[in-house]
């Protein structure tokens, strides 16, 4: 039973969706386990924010074909995600509105970036947009949306974690929920649709 009061949507909200791509999905080159399953919950979040006429983003890796975070170039991960190819597209599933703010994060060879925020414009365009509020959800829990959630907190934004829409790549067991813990810590507030006032 839940006895929070319902969160309802307001100006200065926005949906922050991360990195929903074929690669992270089953079947990708770096599937995270039951990552499809974002994709319902999200599209319920989109029509939602949608309705209100509230921004919607959606991060993407679009890396370099030698990227450094790739086992090539002694990284941890099997390419994935390289600009331009169908794993880098986000899900077909997944409705974004044409309208929809697309970052591209990690375009360096030499950089890293599992955050949205890490070396692209995505602060000041939210500033620009008088957004105060983050509604974030996607892939994976324990490295893009960890960063993400931490990075949107340190920028002084209220974080909201979508729990029904975000999964773990675990590649230590745990890791998902150990990122959870620290996204709460840190100051994020757990929230699943059924939190959301009534359309």
């Amino acid at each position: 039973m839940n006895d929070k009061s319902p969160i309802h949507l307001q100006d200065g909200d926005a949906l922050l969706i991360v990195d929903v791509q074929n690669d992270f999905l089953p079947g990708g080159k770096l599937a995270v386990p039951e990552g499809d399953a974002v994709i319902a919950p999200l599209n319920a979040w989109i029509e939602r924010v949608e309705r209100r006429g509230l921004p919607i983003i959606a991060t993407r890796d679009w890396h370099p074909a030698d990227h450094c975070s790739f086992q090539a170039r002694g990284g941890p991960w099997p390419v994935h995600c390289v600009a331009g190819t169908p794993g880098a597209e986000f899900a077909p599933t997944l409705r974004l509105p044409k309208n929809a703010w697309i970052i591209s994060k990690a375009t360096s060879p030499d950089q890293e970036a599992y955050s949205g925020f890490q070396g692209t414009d995505l602060a000041t365009r939210l500033r620009e947009a008088g957004v105060r509020r983050l509604f974030i959800g996607g892939l994976a829990t324990d490295y893009c949306v960890l960063n993400t959630v931490k990075d949107a907190l340190q920028e002084g934004f209220t974080v909201f974690l979508l729990q029904d829409a975000i999964r773990a790549v675990n590649v230590k067991p745990g890791d998902g929920e150990r990122a959870i813990a620290e996204m709460l810590a840190a100051g994020a507030v757990p929230v699943t649709l059924a939190d959301l006032e009534s359309p």
